[in-house]
């Protein structure tokens, strides 16, 4: 898509790592923040040791964001919910590889496993 290096005039974090760039639904690319949603809920966090440091990461990326210059860096179309998956840059730098290096963002991780703690799988 021809979003590449477009200024974000407005954005929404729903979490640490979707919500909405200008209205549009939207999800980073390769990096995953604990989740925020309930235990045990659709899509939400599996302990809620999870949630905790959900909302520690949405909070993070919440004020990195706020009043800065964001630029989507790389659209890569729409995922199977309908978001845009995307690089952002914040202030010229990867928002993804900041977020990863404050601890906020992993590559695809089991937070409650990363840890220590089991988790009963469903079913």
């Amino acid at each position: 898509p021809d979003a590449e290096r477009a200024p974000v005039s407005n954005i929404y974090w729903s979490d640490g790592d979707s919500g909405r760039l200008d209205g549009q639904p939207f999800r980073l690319a390769n990096v995953d923040s604990p989740e925020t949603g309930g235990v045990g809920a659709i899509g939400g966090a599996r302990c809620e040791e999870e949630r905790e440091i959900g909302y520690d990461a949405k909070e993070f990326i919440v004020e990195l964001t706020r009043n800065a210059d964001v630029q989507i860096a790389r659209s890569y179309g729409a995922d199977r919910y309908g978001r845009e998956v995307v690089d952002l840059n914040v202030n010229g730098q990867s928002l993804a590889r900041i977020g990863l290096n404050a601890g906020h963002y992993r590559p695809w991780p089991d937070w409650c496993g990363s840890l220590g703690i089991e988790v009963a799988e469903a079913g």
